[in-house]
């Protein structure tokens, strides 16, 4: 078992820390237990008995007079667990006995904890079916810049194949070609296979600035360079290649 005080050595910087980052040591903690164990103390028959957890943090004192103060944030970090169902009381025992869900299980350091609280950012049920099994798993692993692109390289294939253009034409010179608005003072060369006609012309050419800007600005420079991209604005542009490819579904010739 991993004391808690090796995982943060000074009371200062764990009282410092919000409730879902104590939750990330409690989980590294509990996850170093040996919960086959079935004698006493903290973990009785591979369940974390909480009234024995504080007990036992109120006899090693390990953050000595400070132990009281540690204990009400330690509180804070076990409620937060609760509340995203990462640990559980065990109804079939007394009320003060609790495990760790099969996902807690999974998430064995605070990075793995990290990475599951970003994750929440994009909801995978909301997603359109390619970003979901397609981009969803980088973004799980924090791979933020590769998500993007990935993301927007799914846009450019659908367009692609939407619009039934060869491999070679790539790019915003496919998306522009893919949405061409109608030109009512020439209407050759004709309108994009993917051009809504029944919309004005200027929200036609607004949709093919719309797919042009975002190729542009999302996917080809991560295509050439390292873009640093934190977990907020990752989810947020995901969601909006999302967008674009239900845009495509719903322009796709018959």
């Amino acid at each position: 078992m991993i004391r808690l005080s090796a995982l943060v050595s000074d009371v200062n910087d764990l009282l410092a820390l919000e409730a879902e980052e104590v939750a990330g040591i409690l989980l590294e903690h509990f996850n170093s237990y040996d919960i086959s164990d079935s004698g006493g103390g903290s973990v009785q028959h591979g369940r974390i008995n909480q009234y024995n957890f504080f007990n036992a943090l109120n006899h090693s004192r390990e953050y000595g007079v400070r132990q009281d103060e540690v204990n009400k944030v330690l509180m804070e970090g076990w409620s937060w667990l609760q509340a995203q169902g990462l640990l559980i009381r065990d109804e079939n025992a007394n009320t003060n006995s609790f495990f760790l869900s099969r996902r807690a299980k999974k998430l064995t350091t605070r990075k793995d904890l990290a990475n599951y609280r970003k994750a929440a950012l994009l909801p995978k049920d909301q997603l359109h079916p390619l970003i979901a099994t397609k981009v969803y798993p980088a973004f799980l692993r924090g791979e933020y810049d590769t998500a993007v692109f990935q993301a927007f390289r799914e846009v450019e294939v659908a367009v692609r194949t939407a619009g039934r253009f060869p491999a070679e034409l790539i790019g915003r010179k496919l998306v522009r070609e893919a949405f061409r608005p109608l030109d009512p003072n020439n209407p050759t060369p004709k309108a994009g296979p993917l051009t809504d006609l029944s919309a004005p012309v200027a929200e036609q050419e607004g949709m093919a600035t719309l797919f042009d800007g975002a190729i542009s600005v999302y996917k080809n420079p991560q295509s050439h360079r390292n873009v640093p991209t934190d977990a907020v604005d990752a989810a947020e542009i995901i969601v909006f290649a999302s967008h674009l490819l239900r845009i495509v579904d719903r322009m796709k010739p018959a």
